[in-house]
């Protein structure tokens, strides 16, 4: 008689640390902010959920925190619309992340029972990693995404709602 013992590992198809889908979104409003022509009207709610294809709803919430953070500015009426206020150039990604994902351990120790409690380190390593993780994030600026191909392919982008705009009113 043989007995066979198999042991599976679930191995992760993805990986498991991730930004959440506010700071995604947060970040792609400012990286296409940054990019806006300061001679064109401002960039519409509108605009942006159609280019990234976000329900407006949740970029709403998303737009109201970078704009209470002073990061952004939305201006009423006809011609109103979101601009950037912060310095693309000063602005850490590291400091958007610390704002929309917040301060929040990696893990919730406090919140379960566990018996290494005691002596367990994984939450002084887990801490340790995203500390590094925003250390890294701090030496990119919102200047250093919006460079190169990506600041070029916000203008197209930009552009081809402008015309479609054009196109739609019958200019």
């Amino acid at each position: 008689m043989q007995i066979i013992v198999e042991y599976r590992h679930q191995i992760p198809t993805s990986l498991s640390m991730r930004i959440t889908r506010f700071s995604d979104i947060g970040l792609r409003v400012l990286i296409y902010l940054s990019g806006v022509d300061e001679h064109r009207a401002p960039a519409t709610v509108a605009e942006i959920a159609g280019q990234f294809d976000i329900p407006v709803n949740h970029l709403v919430k998303v737009v109201g925190q970078l704009a209470r953070v002073g990061w952004i500015q939305s201006l009423r009426g006809r011609n109103g619309g979101l601009v950037l206020r912060a310095d693309a150039k000063k602005l850490r990604v590291g400091q958007v992340l610390r704002e929309l994902e917040g301060d929040a351990e990696l893990i919730d120790c406090e919140g379960q029972q566990c018996r290494l409690s005691q002596d367990c380190r994984l939450r002084g390593v887990l801490a340790t990693g995203l500390r590094a993780f925003y250390e890294a994030m701090d030496r990119y600026t919102l200047a250093d995404l919006t460079g190169g191909a990506v600041g070029k392919q916000v203008i197209r982008m930009q552009k081809e709602f402008l015309r479609s705009q054009d196109k739609s009113s019958g200019i």
